[in-house]
């Protein structure tokens, strides 16, 4: 492996202990609060946060940690090594008890994604990925190359949608991408290592509705698969700065299709950045 292998191995353990803290509190009863309109937080969310950001803190004491439930940096980001944290994605689906919820710790250097960890407990599968070199799923002791080269069909594309976010924007670029087949799915981290894992070709949320901590994770499992992660102009995502939101929307996709999905884009996003 490269050298990142204290980070992944860091990161892999934190998303585990967090994943049964999340379970061991799916399993019972337990109180919603909202931080905002239409934005519920449980306990689960804020303990895993707790867990995630002071074990990340006590190994790599010098690097800057961004996390969902923690109070975001006062001033410029200063330091080269951040890392984002979304301790459980996909709160409203952990409400609703479907599943489909995950933990995302993502690395990034020079404001780069580098690295990143998915962990979907319910299931028990833990996505990893460097960047533009590899990733892999870790499930029942077994350990799967994953590959997101090449589409299905690329006269006929398959899309991973958000269940509970659904963008305005998605039946136009579906009929131009003739896409036939929609798969709804919580949680931006299990929609890339679908993608990932060949179940789809893309995703796309073309506002400004995702956040760092919603990318870095995804980004890097996604390019270690080979496959592609932009902003809906087909630039790199930005991270390394007060502004957490991805402006520009993010667009997945298997490597070869991604080309024709930034075209479908075209003309649509000015409106979709409002």
């Amino acid at each position: 492996m490269t050298h990142w292998t204290r980070e992944l191995e860091v990161a892999s353990r934190l998303a585990r202990q967090a994943g049964e803290i999340i379970m061991n509190i799916y399993k019972k009863d337990f109180a919603i609060s909202y931080k905002g309109t239409n934005d519920p937080v449980t306990e689960a969310d804020q303990l895993a946060n707790a867990l995630i950001v002071e074990g990340l803190a006590t190994h790599f004491p010098e690097d800057e940690i961004i996390a969902e439930e923690s109070p975001l940096p006062t001033g410029p980001l200063q330091k080269e090594r951040i890392w984002y944290v979304d301790p459980l994605d996909g709160t409203k689906e952990f409400i609703s008890r479907n599943g489909e919820f995950s933990i995302m710790i993502g690395l990034t250097l020079n404001a780069t994604s580098q690295l990143g960890v998915v962990y979907w407990p319910t299931e028990d599968q833990l996505f990893v990925g460097i960047a533009d070199q590899e990733a892999w799923m870790e499930h029942k002791g077994a350990r799967h190359a994953l590959h997101a080269t090449k589409a299905k069909s690329l006269q006929s594309l398959s899309l991973v949608a958000s269940r509970s976010h659904r963008s305005p924007h998605l039946s136009a670029i579906k009929e131009s991408l003739n896409i036939q087949e929609e798969h709804p799915m919580g949680s931006v981290g299990l929609k890339i290592g679908f993608i990932a894992k060949g179940g789809a070709d893309l995703y796309m949320e073309p506002g400004p509705y995702t956040k760092s901590w919603d990318a870095c994770a995804p980004e890097a499992i996604l390019r270690g698969a080979g496959g592609c992660f932009t902003d809906v102009h087909g630039n790199p995502i930005q991270y390394g700065t007060s502004e957490i939101r991805n402006m520009h929307g993010v667009l997945a996709t298997t490597k070869d299709c991604h080309d024709r999905a930034l075209q479908a884009l075209t003309g649509l996003c000015i409106s979709c950045e409002g």
